[in-house]
This record gives C-alpha cells, sequence and structure tokens, in this order.
C-alpha cells in the first residue's frame, strides 16, 4: 500500500467573490508533529491560488483531501441528468462541461451552469424553487438524489448533503461545481481517486494524488475515538480529538473558526486513515461508479 510524506486538508467554498473566509488548509507531516494551517493571503484564499499551489507548490509525494464532491449523482438513473442528449457520460467530461458552460465566470465560479436553460431544471436553487428533474426516481424524498459514496456516509451515521442542492449552510452543490472546473483544469498535473490510478511513489509528477473527503465524517470518528464534540470551535476541543487520532496537540489557545479547526483535524486524520487498507477498498465500489461519480475516501 502506498505511503505518503504529506497530509493536506482543504475545507473548500462555493461562494460567490474572489477571496473567502470559508477556504482553509491545513498539512500534517507523515514524520510527526502536529498538523498546522498553511497561512493564508492577507485578504483570505482564493479559489485560484489554491489551484495555483497544487498545479505549482505542493510538496512530492503529498495526499491531497479536499472537502466538495467530485462528481454528481450518476448510479442511481444511469445518467447525471436523465433526458438531456447533452448528459456526459463520465465524471472527467462532466468536469470539461462545467468549465466550458461557465468560462466566463471568474474565480472559477459556476453560477452559469446552475443557471443554464438545461442544467438548472436538475437543481433545488432556494427553498420554494426547485428544478423539475431535482426529483427523479432513485430521489431520497425531498432531500434528493445521493451518489454511492453518500448513501455510504449514511450507513456510517453522517448527513451528507445532495450535490443538487444549492440551499443552505450545509449545502455542496456550489463548492462542488466550482470544485469540478478546477479538477478539469488540473487534469495531467494532480491524478484524482478513484477516477485515476493511485501514482507510483516517485513518479514523474511528484506522487502526489487528490481525494475528496468529508470533513463530518472525520469530526464524527474522532468524536467517537475520544469523546469530543463534531463541532471544534476551541483548541482544546480540538486538541481532545487530534490527540485521539495519533496526533500532538497544538500549542494554541483560546477560540478557532470552524474552517480552520476543520482542516486541521481532517489532516490529522488523513495521516491515520491513508494507512487502512479498507479505505482505499470500499465494498460498494465498482469501477463504473469510481469513473462516474467518484468516491469520499474514508466511506466504507
Amino acid at each position: 500500500m502506498r505511503t505518503f510524506e504529506h497530509f493536506l486538508a482543504i475545507d473548500w467554498s462555493g461562494a460567490r467573490g474572489e477571496r473567502h473566509t470559508g477556504i482553509a488548509l491545513a498539512i500534517a507531516e507523515a514524520a510527526g508533529g502536529p498538523p498546522v494551517l498553511v497561512k493564508a493571503p492577507s485578504r483570505g484564499w482564493s479559489r485560484t491560488q489554491v489551484m495555483g499551489l497544487l498545479r505549482d507548490d505542493l510538496p512530492a509525494n503529498t495526499l491531497v483531501g479536499i472537502d466538495l464532491g467530485i462528481s454528481l449523482p450518476f448510479n442511481d438513473c444511469g445518467a447525471f441528468f436523465p433526458g438531456w442528449d447533452a448528459s456526459p457520460t463520465h465524471a472527467k467530461k462532466l468536469w470539461a462541461m462545467i468549465d466550458e458552460i461557465c468560462a466566463d465566470d471568474p474565480h472559477l465560479g459556476a453560477q452559469s451552469f446552475v443557471a443554464h436553460e438545461q442544467a438548472s431544471r436538475y437543481f433545488r436553487h432556494t427553498k420554494a424553487t426547485e428544478g423539475e428533474h431535482f426529483h427523479l426516481p432513485g430521489a431520497l424524498t425531498k432531500e434528493g438524489r445521493f451518489r454511492e459514496a453518500e448513501i455510504a456516509q449514511r450507513r456510517q451515521k453522517c448527513r451528507p448533503v445532495s450535490n443538487f442542492n444549492l440551499v443552505g449552510a450545509a449545502q455542496v452543490g456550489k463548492s462542488s461545481l466550482t470544485g469540478m472546473r478546477m479538477l478539469h483544469q488540473l487534469r495531467g498535473h494532480l491524478p484524482v481517486w478513484p477516477m485515476d490510478p493511485v501514482p507510483k511513489k516517485r513518479s514523474s509528477k511528484g506522487g502526489s494524488l487528490l481525494v475528496e473527503i468529508y470533513t463530518g465524517l472525520a469530526s464524527k470518528e474522532a468524536a467517537a475515538l475520544s469523546g469530543s464534540r463534531t463541532k471544534l470551535l476551541t483548541y482544546a476541543d480540538l486538541n481532545v480529538a487530534i490527540e485521539a487520532l495519533g496526533s500532538p496537540e497544538l500549542r494554541e489557545y483560546g477560540e478557532i473558526d470552524d474552517h480552520s479547526s476543520d482542516a486541521l483535524l481532517t489532516a490529522a486524520w488523513l495521516r491515520k486513515t491513508s494507512k487502512e487498507p479498507k479505505r482505499w477498498e470500499p465494498r460498494f465500489l465498482t469501477a463504473e461508479i469510481a469513473w462516474t461519480e467518484g468516491w469520499t475516501f474514508g466511506a466504507l
């Protein structure tokens, strides 16, 4: 099984605009020590700056975890967009479609896609407005459609939200769509599991790999081990959680914002769980699902 030297966790944001306080990066080293935040630019991270870091400045042999959906539901209906003749046949074509439609949206935005005449019909846009195809066979009642990875998260007692949902604080639709634009532009620079094979440790590309993560899963597993809360807003609570993951505590005190705590915790969690073979071979992950829907690393 592959080993990595660095573990970079990214709490992502799909919000409009250039700079985002909701983006946080933290890195843990295989050699040990507590995870540390990657210092943000003075006005906060932009999505394009994160993409530049992943493309040009990523340390060799890094496992990157990013908190977004790397694809949309496909397996439930046999298509991303049933009834639309332009519906892509696999995830990488989906990334290309989103990036092409949103080519004029600045800052890796995805507003043009959710406003697209055809694509908009599959999304929930507001509490009172949803596209006519938001509910399709396979949708979980009012919650919409889910990928197989998100169904696996539910078996682990998590509460994922459909990537077709654009409403509410917990929605991941906008962050996933903006992230898919980035993944398309990173093609050839950084492989994405499970669509791409895990690179050899010292490949020509540096042996790094990107995986989708769900910070809620990391915090839930840490809470089960430590008895800590799942929402960690002080360094004291965060230290309880990361120590349960085998990480030394951070020498910091007082309050911490939830984006930074999510990134720090998940970097420690990635360092621990990447050594567990079962995380790389989830029982419901087939070759077809890997190619169309992808998977959330850690979901079993």
